[in-house]
């Protein structure tokens, strides 16, 4: 199974406390966006890629055109809002892998795996939690919460769904409890950039924690 992939690159960024936009904010070198395009581009399992965005990214639209990337732009509503657009306008009614802009730890052989659970969980929807305690082991902000099973988790902006489905509200999903650090480092804030710069240069990507 390969599925499209749709990076979110639309959100207002509050948190971030910038002038930059938050996927152009400069991480161990390059823009937070080229670490997840990279990480996309190199998983066997994507077929295509979108950069979704709004109003509130028009620099970081603009650097993907001028990249030759493809890019979807939408009304900047909310997250879920640009989601449903976002594949209404790409017209993707099947399954689509999708990841926030600022996940800088991403990797193919992370996304590869995703695609696999789900293309066995014989569910429409699939969503990645991490244990919180894994967000402040590294200090970072924990971004939106999840209840599930009695248990808060944070959402790690990884997820994967039908999109011949997106009309039909919430749908049954494979929820996946994971502490890779490729899901863990999540950058809301200035603040977290810089400590999850340092401490991915102080481990192997393949580490665990």
């Amino acid at each position: 199974m390969k599925l499209p992939a749709l990076i979110m690159a639309g959100g207002k960024g509050k948190r971030f406390c910038s002038n930059v936009e938050k996927p152009l904010a400069p991480f161990m070198g390059k823009p937070l966006i080229d670490w997840v395009v990279k990480a996309i581009q190199s998983a066997s399992k994507i077929s295509d890629f979108y950069i979704v965005t709004s109003p509130d990214t028009p620099k970081t639209e603009e650097k993907c055109l001028r990249e030759s990337l493809k890019v979807i732009h939408t009304d900047g509503r909310g997250y879920h809002d640009d989601l449903k657009q976002a594949i209404i306008k790409g017209k993707l009614f099947h399954p689509v892998l999708t990841v926030s802009s600022d996940l800088p730890a991403l990797t193919g052989s992370f996304i590869d795996k995703i695609v696999s659970i789900y293309e066995h969980c014989g569910k429409p929807a699939l969503t990645v939690l991490v244990p919180v305690e894994k967000f402040r082991r590294v200090g970072l902000s924990t971004p939106s919460l999840y209840n599930y099973g009695g248990l808060c988790y944070a959402v790690s902006g990884v997820n994967v769904i039908d999109g011949s489905k997106i009309s039909e509200g919430e749908m049954d999903q494979e929820v996946l409890i994971l502490e890779d650090v490729e899901a863990v480092i999540n950058v809301n804030s200035y603040e977290d950039l810089k400590k999850a710069e340092h401490f991915l240069s102080t481990i192997s990507r393949t580490e665990t924690f």
